[in-house]
């Protein structure tokens, strides 16, 4: 796996005549250090047509300096990247081909530019020598190697300050302060990259919108899918990394994804949608297998860990990780394998064509306030039908399955609600924010159901092992009063989502 950083920087415009200020007058910095000048030689590559930087996205084989080798940056925030780091070699490293597969697809990427920079650096150190920060005087020379502009150069001086591992971000502000004291302004361009692609490429006239301001429902619809589907290609690196929460995220852009497709279907061709939906359901459940287990681990773990320390007799939380650990083996390598299978990619590159040439019905011409909200409140309609189909039910097996049921019907009209409110406004927000509550209530009681299952064959088992099987009961008897008390909730959450006065403010 390649080395990573979080890179936190501020870039400066500066000139040849440009002089750092005497930065050791900035609170906290006890010396400066100068570290003399570095030659660097990077080569930034992408695809033609620059797939990648219009992403924010940096891949680029430098030599010079501690750090030579081929880097990947992935934006964070402004200001912020996550920098990958692999040994220099000749060829693009497996890993870095891996987390830029979604981008690329069939593609191989080209040299672009060219940046030959002589750094002249300096070290921020506190009074213990500790670095605060590095500051580098930078005189850069571009040339464009592919593409328009192909051969044409551009040089500028620029000054960059980057902020140490671990160090407070609030160091930054202290030396942009002196900074900007003797005259020296924050950079208009994010990196060195944007600006060489800018100074080397072609003059060109005022930027043209590539999408106008959505008018009618189709439009709506359309900005809402390839929103999703931007989503699932912008996930896959941060997937394959295993970054917090992403494989739940991809999860849930394929699912409105998909929902869209069948809540829209007066907008969108079902024909030509309805295989995909199915290509998604598949890609859904290959992340499901890693992410509800996630989800079981982090609830009975919690579960365990607020009990007093003398309720939890035997082995609990060893059998608990031994028996995570044996359900989760080979799922990380198996969500790695489905990303780099023929499959998925192929159902990338069909997303890319139907968002291209989408499969537009008759109504996508339609004013929004009409079509949308008939599509809400159809889904809404199916909510309530499955809504009375699990209140009508005693407590037991059978309620449960029909508020499975009930809970999949709700988190779908949720997303109808959200892919219609840039169009409706507030009344689409009150619906997502109502529906949204019953869909909370639903999925907690869902959760409830699938623990009391893992806890009864964790007891069965604690208990062929010779183990007291007195703490897994309680944990049972704590998640059947969980959904209890959901069952008891539910009643009130679902009469306040299901007023006459919500369903007909999406009316008008």
């Amino acid at each position: 796996m390649a080395d990573t950083k979080r890179e936190i920087e501020r870039k400066y415009e500066a000139t040849d005549a440009t002089r750092l200020p005497d930065l050791s007058r900035v609170a906290g910095v006890g010396r400066v250090e100068k570290r003399g000048v570095t030659e660097l030689d990077a080569v930034y590559y992408d695809t033609a047509d620059l797939c990648l930087a219009s992403h924010s996205l940096t891949l680029r084989r430098r030599t010079g300096g501690a750090d030579e080798g081929w880097h990947l940056k992935f934006p964070v925030a402004t200001g912020i990247r996550d920098e990958l780091h692999e040994p220099l070699a000749d060829t693009l490293p497996p890993s870095f081909a891996a987390l830029l597969r979604s981008r690329l697809r069939h593609t191989e990427p080209v040299p672009v530019v060219r940046l030959l920079s002589s750094r002249d650096v300096q070290h921020l150190n506190d009074p213990d020598g500790t670095l605060l920060a590095e500051v580098s005087v930078d005189t850069v020379c571009a040339e464009r190697l592919a593409g328009e502009g192909t051969g044409t150069t551009a040089t500028w001086t620029e000054i960059e300050v980057e902020l140490a591992d671990d160090g407070d971000p609030a160091f930054l502000d202290a030396v942009e302060k002196r900074l900007r004291k003797a005259g020296v302004r924050p950079s208009e361009s994010p990196s060195k990259l944007a600006r060489a692609l800018a100074e080397t490429g072609p003059v060109r006239g005022e930027k043209k919108r590539t999408e106008e301001d959505p008018q009618t429902a189709g439009d709506h619809v359309l900005a809402y899918v390839r929103k999703q589907i931007r989503t699932i290609v912008d996930l896959d690196p941060a997937v394959r990394r295993d970054l917090p929460d992403s494989v739940h995220k991809m999860r849930v852009a394929t699912r409105r994804l998909r929902s869209a497709f069948k809540t829209y279907r007066r907008i969108l061709d079902r024909e030509v949608t309805d295989p995909v939906g199915a290509e998604l359901k598949w890609l859904a459940g290959e992340l499901g297998v890693d992410r509800d287990q996630e989800v079981l681990d982090k609830r009975l773990g919690d579960r365990t860990e607020a009990l007093p320390a003398t309720l939890v007799l035997g082995p609990v939380r060893g059998r608990l990780q031994v028996w995570s650990a044996a359900r989760r083996t080979g799922s990380r390598r198996r969500i790695t394998d489905v990303l780099d299978g023929k499959r998925y990619l192929a159902l990338l590159d069909t997303l890319d064509a139907l968002s291209a040439d989408p499969p537009l019905r008759p109504a996508a011409s339609r004013a929004p306030g009409k079509e949308l909200p008939r599509a809400v409140l159809k889904d809404y309609k199916k909510l309530a039908r499955r809504m009375d189909h699990a209140l009508e039910h005693p407590p037991g097996p059978e309620r449960d399955a029909a508020m499975h049921e009930a809970r999949k019907a709700a988190k779908r009209a949720r997303y109808a609600g959200d892919a219609a409110r840039p169009a409706l406004g507030k009344p689409a927000k009150r619906f997502v924010k109502r529906v949204k509550a019953v869909q909370s209530v639903l999925g907690d009681h869902q959760d409830s159901v699938v623990a009391r299952d893992a806890l009864r064959t964790l007891a069965i088992e604690a208990h062929a092992a010779g183990e007291t099987t007195f703490t897994w009961g309680l944990l049972y008897g704590h998640e059947e009063a969980t959904a209890d008390a959901r069952e008891r909730e539910l009643p009130e959450v679902w009469a306040r989502a299901s007023e006459p006065v919500l369903r007909a403010d999406l009316k008008h």
